[in-house]
């Protein structure tokens, strides 16, 4: 569950909040900030020093975080918006970091309801994380340095992994005139029952039954139609299989 937040939000973050990166992240923060009537800097461009901010956010590519934060005068907090990059890079500044598990589009981008992972280096530090969170509407919780790779793993996978599965599902299904539009309203509830009921409970279909015979010519197909994707379909045939066992066992 989302920790609560140490202290009131109002009460961290008084004072100019600098945004250092005009990209996608940061036009989206600056413009979600302002509309709580934070005080905002920027986004100023990569290299600023934002000598007068009290909070200094960078939200710039993870290989660029070490120089931007070079580049500021020590004194002000600063973090940063990576889920993989630890605080160390912002070194010797007071630092912390806000990942949001959302895809940010742009400067409409809500993060109203969203989950954060969260890290501080000092006390200090993660209050002004929780409450930079709590204060966009984010529901924050912590991951620990040592844990860092594992949370940012699971975050690809759960995101960037799916959309190469559909990608998949897409053009095996083209290979029969089917549009992708056919596969979302399967996508969609796939996913919310997931969510509802866990990975082993919203399991369906052929492996699920045991139809190792429909299996065999849905194999048969890929060989046939996209052979490269042959042994992406056998490797998650085995997880599938290994996941409809999980589910035999709870049962």
């Amino acid at each position: 569950m989302p920790d609560r937040p140490l202290t009131p939000a109002r009460a961290v973050l008084d004072g100019p909040i600098a945004v250092v990166g005009g990209g996608r992240v940061g036009t989206a923060i600056a413009a979600a900030l302002r509309a709580t009537g934070a005080e905002v800097q920027g986004p100023l461009g990569r290299g600023a020093t934002a000598s007068d901010a009290a909070i200094v956010l960078l939200a710039v590519p993870d290989a660029e975080i070490r120089g931007a934060a070079a580049a500021l005068a020590t004194g002000a907090q600063l973090g940063h918006f990576s889920g993989a990059t630890s605080l160390e890079p912002l070194a010797p500044h007071e630092a912390f970091s806000i990942h949001p598990l959302l895809a940010i589009t742009g400067p409409e981008t809500s993060f109203s309801g969203v989950p954060a992972a969260i890290a501080g280096s000092t006390p200090h530090a993660l209050t002004t994380a929780e409450a930079l969170a709590t204060t966009l509407g984010m529901h924050p919780f912590r991951v620990a340095e040592a844990d860092r790779a594992a949370y940012h793993a699971a975050a690809s996978i759960a995101s960037n992994f799916l959309v190469t599965l559909e990608a998949f599902a897409e053009d095996l299904a083209a290979t029969a005139g089917v549009d992708r539009e056919a596969l979302m309203p399967l996508v969609l509830a796939t996913v919310q029952n997931w969510s509802d009921h866990g990975p082993a409970r919203a399991l369906t279909g052929p492996i699920a039954r045991g139809d190792d015979d429909t299996v065999a010519r849905q194999r048969a197909a890929v060989a046939e139609r996209l052979p490269e994707r042959v042994a992406l379909f056998d490797v998650l045939t085995d997880a599938t299989r290994a996941l409809a066992g999980r589910r035999e066992v709870a049962s």
